[in-house]
């Protein structure tokens, strides 16, 4: 099984912000966000994820299993929001919190900039290592990158009424994150981006190989409970799609 490990994340390269829009980078030690917005947001991103980190960094001093364990971990009400989020995403989907903290730092940091800029416009777009949160008033296309080698040939449609939205997705041949299955890609939807993301990543994990499809769908129709909306997944030749996902060819 070949692994695509490139630190550098070339697929941004194809992003392209719409007219009156800017796309820029920003980055804490770890935390390598890009994100779409009517203006340059940089500073504001930045001191919201550091923010973030900091309710983050301050919880695993005091739990630091929270950071390590791959099982669903218990924390007290009076944890920070994000925290709460991360566990009952884990919670959920039967994996560990921290399977869910890229989902949960793109909307934590969405949302931070919602409440401290007013002038922020109806477009922000957060996208966290292939974890994204979206708000916008127009159609969006978010590429579906299952081979590197290939490009993205399959994209999701996204209309206004469908924001906000996020879109998670895990692998065990592109990046560097812990899976225990095969998949090529797993891609989960919600408005809930912690919850898409430990989704994705306990999906990812039952798929082992092309058979286990119908399992992996099964699967995400009984997450639907708590706020799953669509999932994509492929591995090898073989795709499955359920729920919300209005697929569209992006190259012949």
């Amino acid at each position: 099984m070949r692994r695509h490990a490139s630190p550098w994340r070339t697929y941004r390269a194809r992003c392209r912000p719409g007219t009156g829009e800017v796309g820029f980078q920003a980055v804490v030690e770890q935390t390598d966000l890009w994100v779409v917005a009517q203006r340059d947001l940089r500073r504001e991103v930045l001191q919201a994820v550091n923010a973030c980190r900091g309710q983050l960094q301050a919880h695993i001093a005091r739990q630091p299993e929270f950071a390590t364990s791959l099982e669903p971990v218990d924390v007290g009400p009076d944890a920070a929001r994000i925290v709460q989020d991360m566990a009952r995403a884990g919670r959920i989907c039967g994996v560990g919190p921290m399977a869910a903290v890229a989902g949960a730092v793109a909307q934590w940091v969405a949302a931070w900039i919602v409440e401290h800029c007013p002038d922020v416009g109806p477009t922000l777009l957060v996208e966290n290592g292939g974890d994204l949160y979206l708000r916008s008033d127009r159609e969006r296309i978010v590429g579906l990158l299952a081979m590197p080698e290939n490009g993205a040939g399959l994209g999701l449609r996204l209309v206004p009424d469908d924001f906000p939205c996020s879109l998670c997705s895990s692998s065990a041949t592109i990046g560097h994150s812990l899976s225990f299955g095969q998949a090529d890609l797993v891609a989960a939807r919600s408005r809930d981006a912690a919850l898409a993301d430990a989704a994705a990543t306990a999906l990812a994990n039952l798929l082992h190989a092309p058979e286990d499809m119908p399992l992996v769908m099964r699967r995400a129709e009984a997450l639907a409970e708590h706020g799953l909306d669509g999932l994509f997944a492929q591995c090898g030749d073989r795709v499955g799609v359920w729920g919300r996902m209005d697929l569209v060819c992006l190259e012949a």
